[in-house]
């Protein structure tokens, strides 16, 4: 999952993605990297400009509810975890 391209429709993507503004929120804390060969894992996220060179494709949504993950967008290599034993922890591993 580490190669993140966004993309504009829902219906588009392999997972829909709300934002948390709270780490406690969180299934996944999720750090951003610098380059492409460092994105790796569920955990360090690097996002591609085109979609063919993307492992994931997201979507943001603007509620929780309609979220197949929560991410909140930690500041530290060394925070970046899953925080919840959640149903998409085995499906993106």
């Amino acid at each position: 999952m580490a190669n993140i391209f966004v993309v504009d429709r829902g219906s588009r993507a392999d997972i829909n993605v709300f934002k948390a503004d709270r780490e406690s929120h969180a299934d996944l804390n999720v750090y951003v990297v610098d380059r492409k060969s460092q994105g790796r894992g569920d955990e360090l996220w690097f996002f591609v400009d085109r979609e063919s060179q993307a492992d994931t494709e997201i979507f943001y949504v603007n509620r929780e509810s309609q979220a197949d993950l929560v991410v909140y967008f930690v500041d530290r290599k060394s925070q970046a975890k899953w925080r919840k034993g959640h149903k998409l922890k085995n499906r993106l591993s």
